[in-house]
């Protein structure tokens, strides 16, 4: 696989709690020079990596992140104000919580209230499978589905455990045809990547990928 094609579906991503702006902006011109999909960088940042790079790279942020039991509200706000700042895609974390009590009603409505919130921007749901049964994961496909998001996301990469090959084949056969599926945590070489593309995944979501080219 042509590694340009590899690069085009990462979200280059530095989340780390340490993370300062001048590693932020490092991300930035890796992103824009190696033509990733985007950079998914903390909140605080958006406004100054938007500034900065302006039309010519997407900017990725997280909401919710990363245990995602805030409140729905808590959730809209920190959407409204990504959105506000530029953000150009939006990575939430569900209510874990209250998917394993079986309260879908609450996570389908959540997921809905941020949808709107977003306006343009795209949405993607980071559902944490590593703390999920199969059953709850394919629970997820559909209310992702049916709550007209753009993406249904494995991991936070902060739990314990990351994107699967056996999670993305389950996604791609319980998903619905309106949404893509991104792959995250743990995507440490050029055959994973090429791995989870192949599987369907549009979305990698890494730091490694970059990395691994620039040391080439």
């Amino acid at each position: 696989m042509d590694i340009k094609e590899i690069l085009s579906k990462c979200d280059h991503t530095i989340l780390s709690q340490t993370a300062t702006w001048l590693d932020v902006k490092g991300i930035c011109d890796d992103g824009i020079t190696y033509k990733t999909a985007s950079v998914c960088i903390p909140p605080s940042y958006v406004k100054r990596a938007k500034e900065y790079v302006g039309d010519n790279l997407k900017i990725c942020t997280v909401i919710g992140f990363p245990n995602g039991y805030n409140t729905t509200e808590c959730k809209v706000f920190e959407t409204l104000d990504a959105v506000k700042n530029g953000a150009d895609e939006i990575d939430m974390v569900i209510n874990i919580g209250e998917l394993k009590a079986g309260n879908t009603e609450y996570v389908l409505n959540e997921i809905k209230a941020i949808k709107e919130a977003c306006g343009g921007a795209l949405l993607k749901v980071i559902i944490e499978t590593c703390l999920l049964t199969n059953d709850e994961k394919v629970t997820m496909c559909r209310l992702v589905t049916e709550a007209g998001a753009e993406y249904i996301k494995t991991s936070t990469g902060f739990s314990k455990g990351g994107a699967t090959r056996e999670d993305i084949k389950l996604f791609s056969e319980n998903i619905g045809s309106n949404v893509k599926m991104k792959a995250a945590g743990g995507i440490s070489s050029i055959e994973d990547a090429e791995d989870f593309i192949k599987l369907g995944a549009s979305r990698l979501g890494t730091s490694r990928i970059v990395k691994i080219v620039k040391g080439k």
